[in-house]
């Protein structure tokens, strides 16, 4: 009996909150965002499309420019925004995430603590994300060896884009409001905590828009009622699963779908369209074997799950990322050997920083005596914490970020100085219409726009996570980060910020 009296007693009770002011420009920020992307996203494939251009050629005359005419050129549906949802659509897409939960639960995986939270206790999180995405993608090998690229999952995602683009939008947003409503269950400061339930910092501030956007629980659960499976396996913790599972495959799937469109429109496939779709897999593959680390992320020690985290996981990364293998899917550029082994430089470099960077604070942090790491100089804090100095983080504080950005290069060098334009001709012979893709003088480098996009909105956010970074190691270390910020001066890029 005494062993049960002790686990009774140490379950764990409620802290007080922390409680952080507004992130993101506040409630005004998050309604910019919660409405405005999903219109950014929307307007990508409309223009920079397949049935006049990209951009769609009155963009670039805007004295001229009609609305019936655009509607025209952008091919807006004559359903209007009827035609952005169809149920049968939004039946396969969940399909998909039922799939991807079924070999979450069925499938054996490694269990790990996470680290401890602010109640002194540690859940508990499985991962097999990677065996999953094996799983899958073997699947959708197979269906294209028998099929070819007519295989209908490829057909269906580039002729369904838009309502597929709309199925993930209203799943995201479904659990976006249920995180939220089931946030005000948690127990409140002082009561038992079993669950190890808690408020995010930055979630509570009382502004309903703002909590829904950035989120109030800061690891919500749910528990599903499947026998025979470990209780880990039906416990989803719905940030990680979000994050680790549809939307970063879904990511791979839509590049793929992307390449089988320019196999089936022109009958081969080119060397820009297999470059970019192969160093994003190997991103997300990577980040899925890695699965693991994950759980030292801000994503997951500090940030809630709401409506920010749901919509960048399940629809900002798979349909925004995809973006440049879609143009090419349209306009097949070849990059040739020189193109090739300039774009192998520049992500060569960023991984070189990226993982040289990210390995030797590892080793460190594991063993300082490693003979690889025992020549770095670094500061003590007053917690016991050292912090380098020299290597990798004595250049810049913050510099495998610099790594990571230049690898996201690789995405969009591939489309070179983008832009296209469709024209129309009759076969004289058939008396059919014919389209021909072509880059004019006119359009060229306007196509950059879309296809850099990914450069431009990866670097702001990855100076806001180091604005971030900043902030947290500053309450952590006190007067010990001054000390190391007058020593590494830079935050990311080696002398120049």
């Amino acid at each position: 009996m005494e062993p049960k009296k002790d686990r009774k007693f140490k379950v764990p009770i409620q802290p007080v909150p922390e409680k952080r002011g507004y992130e993101f420009g506040g409630p005004l920020g998050a309604f910019g965002i919660v409405f405005g992307l999903p219109i950014l996203i929307y307007s990508f494939p409309f223009l920079c499309n397949d049935v006049s251009g990209c951009p769609a050629p009155s963009l670039l005359h805007p004295s001229t420019l009609s609305l019936n005419q655009l509607k025209k050129e952008i091919g807006w549906p004559q359903d209007g925004l009827n035609a952005f949802f169809d149920t049968q659509v939004t039946m396969w897409v969940l399909s998909y995430y039922l799939l991807s939960l079924a070999l979450y639960m069925f499938l054996p995986g490694q269990e790990v603590e996470g680290t401890e939270l602010a109640c002194k206790g540690r859940l508990q999180y499985k991962f097999n994300a990677f065996p999953s995405a094996v799983l899958i993608l073997s699947g959708l090998a197979a269906g294209t060896y028998v099929h070819g690229a007519d295989f209908a999952v490829w057909t269906f995602l580039w002729d369904n884009y838009i309502q597929v683009i709309t199925a993930n939008l209203l799943i995201c947003t479904v659990i976006a409001l249920f995180v939220y409503a089931n946030s005000f269950s948690v127990p409140a400061p002082g009561q038992r905590n079993p669950e190890l339930r808690q408020l995010a910092p930055s979630g509570h501030s009382g502004n309903v828009l703002y909590d829904f956007f950035i989120g109030r629980e800061l690891n919500p659960r749910v528990r599903l009622p499947i026998p025979f499976v470990s209780d880990a396996s039906r416990t989803i913790d719905i940030k990680v699963w979000c994050e680790m599972r549809p939307g970063l495959l879904g990511w791979i799937i839509m590049n793929l779908s992307n390449m089988a469109h320019q196999y089936r429109t022109y009958g081969y496939v080119t060397d820009s369209i297999i470059l970019s779709t192969a160093f994003q897999a190997f991103y997300v593959l990577d980040g899925l074997y890695m699965e693991p680390a994950l759980l030292t992320t801000m994503d997951v020690i500090m940030d809630g799950f709401g409506y920010m985290l749901s919509f960048g996981d399940l629809v900002w990364v798979p349909f925004m990322y995809n973006f440049q293998t879609r143009y090419l899917a349209v306009f097949p550029l070849e990059l040739g050997l020189n193109g090739i082994l300039l774009i192998l430089a520049v992500t060569g470099v960023g991984y070189s920083i990226f993982r040289g960077a990210n390995n030797q604070k590892n080793r460190f942090r594991m063993d300082p005596s490693d003979p690889r790491v025992k020549h770095i100089k670094y500061i003590k804090t007053a917690s016991g914490s050292k912090l380098m100095t020299s290597g990798w983080w004595g250049l810049a504080r913050h510099i495998n970020y610099l790594g990571d950005w230049l690898m996201s290069w690789s995405y969009s060098l591939p489309t070179g100085i983008a832009g296209y334009t469709i024209i129309e001709s009759i076969n004289q012979s058939t008396g059919e219409i014919q389209k021909q893709v072509v880059q004019t003088p006119e359009v060229r480098g306007w196509g950059m726009i879309f296809t850099y996009f990914f450069m431009l909105y990866f670097g702001v956010l990855l100076i806001h996570r180091e604005q971030r970074d900043e902030e947290k190691c500053k309450r952590k270390y006190g007067a010990d980060w001054d000390r190391y910020t007058s020593l590494v001066r830079s935050r990311i890029v080696p002398g120049i910020y």
